[in-house]
């Protein structure tokens, strides 16, 4: 097995939620991650590996399910993968893509609110 893609955008470690000013930086890498999430055949995507029997899928696995073509079901795989939602692994000449439950339970982490958050953490 061959690990060839791995997150590059991380999210920070501020809420834009915690009750004090998040980074410019901080924000514009949230905002990347949101971004990635804010479309309707990426969040099918998210969906539709996540529910698969073993976890994962391939740009072929996908493409009839969403009705869109292959470059196009590629090129919304690269952008989860790039905002560090996907890992992907290689296999001979085909790619098998995974959701990264620590970065998208990070994300919505980052916009539960403090006090929501605490209460949850105490159950």
């Amino acid at each position: 097995m061959q690990d060839v893609g791995s997150p590059k955008i991380t999210t920070p470690a501020i809420s834009p939620l915690a009750g004090e000013p998040i980074k410019r930086a901080d924000a514009e890498r949230l905002a990347g991650v949101l971004k990635a999430f804010a479309d309707p055949a990426r969040l099918r995507l998210l969906s539709l590996i996540q529910s698969s029997p073993s976890g994962e899928a391939s740009v072929s696995d996908l493409t009839a399910p969403l009705g869109l073509s292959q470059p196009t079901v590629s090129h919304h795989l690269r952008i989860l993968t790039e905002a560090g939602l996907l890992e992907r692994e290689k296999r001979g000449v085909w790619v098998y893509y995974r959701l990264l439950p620590s970065a998208i339970a990070g994300v919505a982490d980052l916009l539960t609110p403090p006090r929501k958050r605490a209460m949850k953490k105490a159950r």
